[in-house]
């Protein structure tokens, strides 16, 4: 398995004052380039959406549409994903195919 390198509070901040964003219905995603050349991946999911089980459910199952489609990225990117209030109680089908229309909105996936 993989390891998903995640982001910290700095490289949020600079992401969301110089990158590209788009939205959905259920997902926000924020993209930039990452000058090291290894591509990162931050989730945030606020308290609005629901309580803490809600929530870490919704980081689960973004982390694990990255991880299972990692393969059609483009290297050297940060991502951030932020779900909407909208995606609470969806299934991993929807936050996947909601997921990977961002990223064909972002132009980010090579094999989509």
């Amino acid at each position: 398995m993989r390891n998903i390198n995640s982001l910290s509070n700095s490289e949020f901040q600079a992401i969301y004052k110089s990158g590209k964003s788009y939205a959905n219905k259920y997902l926000v995603m924020y993209v930039s380039e990452n000058p090291e050349g290894k591509s990162k991946l931050g989730i945030s999911v606020s308290k609005k959406v629901g309580n803490s089980v809600v929530r870490h459910r919704l980081a689960r199952l973004i982390r694990e549409t990255y991880r299972l489609n990692t393969h059609m990225f483009n290297s050297g990117l940060n991502i951030i994903v932020i779900a909407r209030t909208t995606a609470k109680g969806k299934s991993f089908a929807e936050i996947e195919s909601a997921f990977m229309h961002l990223c064909k909105m972002h132009k980010i996936a090579v094999h989509i």
